[in-house]
């Protein structure tokens, strides 16, 4: 569920901003008992990490509000923790709840595998300071293999961009192909340092 709304947070943002996917179910306390446990799942993806945390109440011990009440700051907590910031540290567990966490972080070559293998959508690379202030809600792409990058991918761009007024122009390199083998991770890589040397001499 994290990793669903991961993705469909990286389509709705401005490039460059971050992104938190966060997902939650449970079975918690109701008019009627319970045969089974009283539970609830919590996850957060984010680029480079994802969080799942399992947590079981103990019955009988809670009314339905106090157990929404302990899940929700347990899932607010999460949301702090994926955004690094600081979240009230008290803890509405007992001794007799269960809780699991487990936690797994993401190399730049372990995304850009998700990403040819389909678990994620797309991995930004924001070359440009203006990214962080863009207000631009829609994106003009230039798509292409960029093998290699050359003066025309870059001057088509800026002319799609001053057709099309506001928009925050971006270069896709697509991963995936129907016709031809998909790119490595080492392939992407090189190709994207092609865009950090433009950017670089841009600015000289």
């Amino acid at each position: 569920m994290a990793l669903l709304a991961y993705n469909r947070g990286l389509k709705l943002s401005s490039p460059g901003y971050p992104v938190v996917g966060v997902g939650f179910t449970g079975s918690l306390a109701s008019s009627r008992p319970k045969f089974g446990d009283h539970r609830f799942y919590l996850s957060t993806r984010t680029s480079d990490r994802l969080s799942v945390s399992t947590v079981t109440l103990s019955k009988g011990l809670r009314t339905r509000e106090q157990e929404d009440t302990v899940s929700s700051h347990l899932l607010l907590k999460a949301i702090a923790n994926a955004c690094k910031v600081q979240a009230a540290s008290v803890s509405h567990l007992t001794e007799s709840d269960l809780s699991d966490e487990h936690e797994t972080h993401f190399s730049e070559d372990q995304e850009l595998e998700q990403l040819v293998d389909g678990k994620i959508c797309f991995k930004v690379y924001p070359f440009s300071s203006e990214t962080c202030t863009s207000t631009a809600e829609r994106k003009i792409i230039l798509s292409g293999s960029f093998n290699p990058l050359h003066d025309g991918h870059i001057k088509l761009l800026e002319v799609a961009t001053s057709f099309c007024g506001s928009g925050y122009p971006c270069f896709e390199i697509s991963a995936v192909n129907a016709d031809k083998p998909p790119l490595s991770v080492s392939q992407i890589k090189d190709r994207i340092k092609q865009f950090e040397k433009a950017e670089w001499q841009e600015r000289q």
